[in-house]
C-alpha cells in the first residue's frame, strides 16, 4: 500500500522516486511516436505533437485531478484536427484548441465534470469507432506515400483506386512494406516480454523501420521537420475574427465535448487500474482545460489524457504524478536537443502506427456480446459509428446522443393498461386504469388498446397510476374518453326514442 499513500500526497521516498523515474522513461519512449504521428496524420508540422505532448506533462501533469493518467494529443481527434486545419488552416488552430481549453475551465468550475460519466457509453464507443475507421481509411494511403481524399467516404470509395496506384509504383510498394511491417512489430513485440519491458512496442516498431529505411536508403517519404520555435504560431487577430462563424463554433463544442469525454472516460479506465486516489472529475476537467488553453495560445494540437500512454504509466509502477510531469521533461529535452531525429522517420512507419491505434479505438470484442445482450445500445455504437464516417465529428457524434436519448425515453415510458368490468352488465361502465409512464411516444399503443374496448359501453379512465404523463398524452387520453362516452350518450338516447310509440 505504500504507493497508494505516495499518491495521496505523502512525501516521496527514494523508492516511490525511482518508479516515478522509470515509469516516466517508458511513457516517454511511448509517446514519442505518438506525438509525431498524430501531428503528422493531422496535417500539422510533427513538431507540434511534441509541444502538446510536453504541456500535457509539464502543466496538465502538475495539476490535481487524476494522479497517474498522462495527456497528449490524441488519435481520437486527429480525424478532427484534419478536418479543422483543410477548413481553416493550421494558423487557425490556436484559436480552436484555446476556446475549448477555457470551456473545458468553465465547465470544470462550475461542476459540469461529473456529469459527462452521464454519456452513453455506447454513443461513446460508437465515437471511438468512427474516428477508427476514418483514421485507418486515411492512413491506408499514407502508408503508399499517396494524398488521402479529404471526406470520409471519399477515403473509403477511394481504396480500389489506391490498390490500382499503389501495384503501379515501386516506391508505393516500397512504402506499404514499411508501413505493413511496422503493424507486424506493434502486433508481435508485446508477445516478447523481455523485449517488451526495455522498450515499448511502438518505439521499436517505429526504430526498425527507420532502421531499415536509412540503411538501405530507401526511396520513401520522410518526416518534415521544421524546428520547435518555427513551428509556434500563436493565433493572432485574423483568427480571432472567425470566431463569429457558425462552422467554428460547431468545430470548437466539437473539440470540448470530444476531448472532455474521452479524457473523463480515461480517467475511469485508469481508476480501475491502480489502487491510489480515486480522480475528481471536474478537477480534471480543468486540468485539461488549462492545457489546452496552453497549448491554443502556441497553436498546438489539442490534448486529451490517453489511455495508451496512461496505462503504460501504471504498468511502469508510477506511484505519483511525478512521472507524468518528469515525461514531459524528457519530450522538452529530446525535442530541444534532437530534432533533426524526426526528420529521418518514414511517413509510413507512422501511419502503420497509426492504423495499428485506429484498430484498437474498434470495440470488435464488444459489439457481438453487445449485440446479444443489449441489441438497442448496438445499433446506437453502429449509427454513431457510420455517421461520422458519411458527415463528420460533431453531426455523428449529436446523432449518437439524440438517438441515446430517444431510446432511454422510449425504455422508460413503460405503461400499462387494467381493465375491469369488461364482463358486467352493460349498463355497467367499464373502468380503465393506467399505469406507468404515459408520454407521446407510447400514445399510439394506449390509443389502439382504448379503441378495442367495447363501443357501446361507457368507459371511466383512471390516470392516478400515472408516474409521470405528457401534457400531449394527457390531452389525447381526456379527447378520445370524451368523445368516446358522448358517442355511447348518444346511441343510448336514440334508443331510447326508438322505443317510443308514435
Amino acid at each position: 500500500m505504500r504507493g497508494a499513500d505516495d499518491a495521496a500526497g505523502s512525501p516521496p521516498g527514494a523508492g516511490t522516486f525511482r518508479a516515478d523515474f522509470t515509469a516516466s522513461l517508458v511513457v516517454f519512449l511511448v509517446a514519442v511516436p505518438l506525438c509525431v504521428g498524430v501531428a503528422v496524420a493531422s496535417g500539422v508540422p510533427a513538431e507540434l505533437g511534441l509541444i502538446t505532448g510536453i504541456i500535457g506533462g509539464l502543466v496538465t501533469g502538475l495539476l490535481p485531478g487524476s494522479s497517474l493518467q498522462v495527456s497528449g494529443p490524441a488519435a481520437g481527434l486527429t480525424v478532427l484536427v484534419y478536418e479543422a486545419v483543410q477548413e481553416y488552416g493550421v494558423a487557425a488552430l490556436g484559436v480552436l484548441v484555446l476556446v475549448s481549453g477555457l470551456l473545458q475551465l468553465a465547465m470544470g468550475a462550475l461542476g459540469l465534470g461529473r456529469w459527462f460519466r452521464a454519456i452513453s457509453l455506447a454513443v461513446v464507443q460508437g465515437m471511438l469507432a468512427g474516428i477508427g475507421l476514418v483514421l485507418i481509411a486515411g492512413q491506408l494511403y499514407a502508408l503508399g506515400d499517396i494524398k488521402a481524399p479529404s471526406s470520409g467516404l471519399d477515403k473509403i470509395f477511394g481504396i480500389p483506386g489506391l490498390i490500382g496506384d499503389v501495384a503501379g509504383s515501386s516506391d508505393s510498394l516500397t512504402a506499404v512494406a514499411i508501413g505493413v511491417g511496422t503493424i507486424l512489430v506493434l502486433v508481435l513485440w508485446p508477445r516478447f516480454r523481455q523485449g517488451a519491458k526495455v522498450l515499448p512496442a511502438p518505439l521499436a516498431a517505429v526504430a526498425l523501420a527507420t532502421i531499415a529505411t536509412v540503411s538501405f536508403d530507401l526511396p520513401v517519404a520522410r518526416v518534415e521537420v521544421k524546428g520547435l520555435l518555427e513551428a509556434i504560431q500563436p493565433p493572432g487577430v485574423d483568427q480571432l475574427t472567425q470566431m463569429a462563424e457558425v462552422g467554428v463554433i460547431g468545430t470548437i463544442l466539437a473539440f470540448t465535448l470530444i476531448a472532455s469525454a474521452e479524457s473523463l472516460f480515461s480517467a475511469a479506465a485508469v481508476d480501475r487500474l491502480h489502487d491510489g486516489p480515486r480522480t475528481d472529475y471536474d478537477k480534471e476537467l480543468m486540468a485539461q482545460g488549462a492545457g489546452n488553453a496552453v497549448c491554443g495560445a502556441l497553436g498546438a494540437l489539442p490534448m486529451t489524457a490517453v489511455i495508451v500512454r496512461s496505462s503504460a504509466n501504471v504498468f511502469a509502477g508510477a506511484k505519483t504524478k511525478l512521472s507524468r510531469v518528469l515525461h514531459g521533461v524528457w519530450l522538452l529535452v529530446f525535442a530541444v536537443l534532437f530534432p533533426s531525429a524526426l526528420g529521418i522517420i518514414p511517413v509510413a512507419t507512422l501511419a502503420g502506427v497509426l492504423v495499428h491505434a485506429g484498430w484498437k479505438l474498434i470495440p470488435t470484442k464488444e459489439l457481438l456480446p453487445l449485440w446479444r445482450e443489449r441489441r438497442g445500445e448496438a445499433i446506437i455504437l453502429i449509427v454513431t459509428a457510420g455517421a461520422i464516417v458519411i458527415t463528420n465529428m460533431f453531426e455523428g457524434v449529436i446523432i449518437g446522443l439524440l438517438m441515446s436519448v430517444a431510446k432511454t425515453a422510449w425504455e422508460t415510458s413503460h405503461v400499462h393498461i387494467d381493465v375491469k368490468g369488461r364482463d358486467d352488465a352493460e349498463d355497467q361502465p367499464i373502468k380503465v386504469r393506467v399505469l406507468g409512464n404515459a408520454t407521446f411516444l407510447r400514445l399510439p399503443k394506449l390509443l389502439d388498446e382504448l379503441e378495442a374496448l367495447p363501443r357501446e359501453r361507457v368507459v371511466e379512465l383512471d390516470l392516478r397510476g400515472l408516474r409521470h404523463v405528457d401534457h400531449a398524452c394527457e390531452m389525447a387520453l381526456a379527447t378520445w374518453t370524451e368523445r368516446h362516452n358522448a358517442v355511447v350518450s348518444h346511441a343510448e338516447t336514440t334508443d331510447e326514442d326508438a322505443k317510443v310509440p308514435a
